[in-house]
């Protein structure tokens, strides 16, 4: 079922009753399967007696991306390309920016249809492309379980704001999504979009960012996506609740990346982790906690907050107490390259940043006292928050994601409440390292990562 509510109609053309075509523009969902967007298209060709073409557009200057995420978007694309063809719908990868992609294939649509995204730069595409069509632009909200504004109308405070209402939707919108099939096939036409076979070429062809090497961590597509989720359900779900936040173990699903690009869904995750009975029920309510309530309070900030990537997007008492404490000292003040290359006094840290930097991906708990030292160890918040976007961005394969900016604004008081006040921090939540050493074996976390770094293949699945 597609609820209504996930369908938004973005501009106020007609149909064209002479289109060749119903055109699903896809961007933020890349994937064939599960994805509300496209069904909602290949119904509407049905319902037209049309084909279905499906649009991809590669901007080479996504803000902040570079080599190593468009590397895994590639891989993940070629994959989607390969199963779209098996249900005989084309889909064309231009590089060109997405609103030129979608303008140059629209003149003989009789409607467009495209999923959502929640960062600014998304929502601007949409809107530009629902001013230059000349047929309906249809918006579909397939990357989170509850619709964003169904959940709230508005920003949410924090997590225990927006649970109870994501939790009354919760039987409603969790229920599995079936596929249709395509009546009319696109195959036939001829395809003037990129050969996705060989992802380095393509790259080399590419005039992207090279400030973050392609790793092998973690390989892009469905495929590779499906494979980790059948392996976190199997062995690690039934000790999640107990070991998640244990960096030197590995209880985690590693699904953030897969999410970010959409190559697959938070429904299909959900749905799966929920009638994993043998996992036990707390296990199985951490989980879905985190993917969806914590996930969507992060979507939810995105929207509803412009300033969701600055220090005006804090609450009001993080801003001032931090403002209070900037002029505080500092034992320690690192510069961008002392942070980047992890030549800090402080092996836990250095450890996490060279964890993300050799895989894309660093451990979830790490991640959070990794940015609480950023804001200990720069002059002041401003800068805190600029190096820490910028690091993340760089190297996190789920970074410039709207749970990235929730995540580091977390770090400086979003999301929060007031803890007791100390230097530097004033009242914002403080992380510590002997912190780190009471709750775990956080040397074995640093062994780990230096064993990493010592092979010779680095970028192992941790």
């Amino acid at each position: 079922m597609i609820h209504g509510e996930r369908v938004q109609t973005l501009n106020d053309r007609e149909a064209r009753g002479d289109g060749s075509y119903v055109l699903y523009w896809m961007q933020r969902a890349q994937r064939s399967a599960s994805n509300h967007a496209l069904e909602f298209a290949i119904r509407e060709a049905n319902r037209r007696e049309l084909p279905l073409l499906t649009v991809f557009g590669i901007t080479q200057r996504f803000p902040d991306a570079n080599a190593r995420s468009y590397a895994f978007m590639l891989e993940g694309l070629r994959e989607t390309k390969e199963a779209l063809a098996k249900r005989g719908i084309l889909l064309e990868v231009r590089l060109e920016p997405p609103v030129e992609a979608v303008r140059d294939t629209a003149n003989a649509a009789a409607m467009v249809v495209v999923d959502r995204g929640y960062l600014r730069v998304e929502r601007r595409w949409r809107e530009r492309v629902a001013r230059r069509v000349a047929c309906p632009l249809v918006q579909v909200e397939t990357d989170v379980v509850v619709p964003v504004e169904t959940a709230s109308p508005k920003e949410e405070y924090a997590a225990y704001t927006i649970r109870p209402k994501i939790h009354d939707h919760l039987d409603s919108f969790l229920s599995p999504l079936q596929e249709t099939e395509l009546e009319r096939g696109t195959l036939d036409i001829v395809d003037c979009g990129l050969a996705l076979e060989d992802v380095e070429a393509l790259l080399e062809r590419m005039r992207v960012n090279r400030g973050a090497t392609w790793v092998d961590a973690f390989q892009g597509g469905a495929t590779e996506a499906h494979r980790l989720l059948d392996t976190f359900i199997e062995k690690k779900l039934d000790r999640y609740d107990e070991e998640r936040n244990d960096p030197s173990q590995d209880y985690l699903s590693h699904m953030s990346p897969y999410l970010h690009f959409g190559q697959i869904s938070p429904l299909e995750v959900a749905l799966r982790v929920r009638h994993a009975e043998r996992a036990g029920q707390e296990n199985r309510d951490a989980y879905l906690e985190e993917l969806i309530v914590r996930r969507e309070l992060s979507m939810n900030f995105c929207l509803y907050n412009p300033n969701y990537d600055s220090l005006d997007g804090l609450p009001d008492w993080a801003r001032e107490t931090l403002q209070e404490h900037a002029g505080d000292g500092r034992a320690h003040v690192y510069d961008m390259e002392s942070f980047e290359s992890a030549a800090t006094h402080d092996p836990y840290w250095n450890a996490a940043q060279r964890q993300m930097v050799l895989t894309g991906k660093m451990h979830g708990y790490m991640r959070m006292y990794w940015g609480k030292k950023i804001l200990e160890w720069t002059p002041n918040p401003e800068i805190a928050m600029r190096v820490a976007l910028e690091l993340n961005n760089r190297y996190e394969l789920d970074g410039r994601d709207a749970n990235g900016y929730a995540g580091i604004s977390w770090c400086l008081g979003k999301h929060d409440r007031a803890w007791a006040e100390r230097e530097v921090y004033g009242k914002v939540r403080y992380m510590s390292a002997s912190g780190l050493e009471r709750k775990f074996d956080i040397e074995a976390y640093v062994r780990k990562i230096d064993e990493l770094r010592a092979s010779d293949t680095p970028g192992g699945s941790t």
